[in-house]
């Protein structure tokens, strides 16, 4: 799936629940079932800057396709990375750097959080983008 696509059935799930309680009961389900991250890569160089709790993103390149892990110690940041992991995981590094997140705004996910998870989710995405850049550099170099 394209990541236009994995967005769009997120918003779709979003727009099924009835209030913002819903949503947060599902973004912690979805923090839950999130297999989380090996405790050697739950290092400084993984941490996410800019997050108020501790979350780690761990990415590799495998065959030109980007691999994703996560783990935060707060289940509502978790449930936020299992969501961008969904997104971006097994995309193409070119996908994950020109992709538009616009289901962030229509699922109204950045006003629903406190100014300090805002942030952290920006963070978030930041560095998943950055993954996407340093992986496209290194597919160019080795071709």
């Amino acid at each position: 799936m394209t990541i236009n696509e994995i967005q769009e059935d997120i918003i779709e799930e979003f727009a099924g629940f009835e209030d913002w309680m819903d949503k947060y009961a599902y973004l912690i389900e979805l923090g839950t079932d999130l297999s989380g991250l090996d405790a050697e890569h739950q290092t400084d160089s993984n941490l996410i800057k800019g997050c108020q709790s501790k979350v780690w993103f761990n990415a590799s390149l495998e065959n030109g396709i980007v691999k994703l892990q996560a783990d935060s110690d707060a289940i509502i940041v978790k449930g936020i990375a299992a969501l961008l992991i969904r997104v971006f995981n097994n995309q193409t590094p070119e996908d994950i750097m020109n992709a538009d997140l616009k289901f962030i705004d229509e699922i109204g996910l950045k006003q629903h959080l406190s100014p300090t998870r805002s942030n952290g989710l920006v963070s978030m995405v930041k560095q998943i983008k950055m993954y996407g850049i340093a992986f496209d550099h290194v597919s160019k170099q080795t071709k």
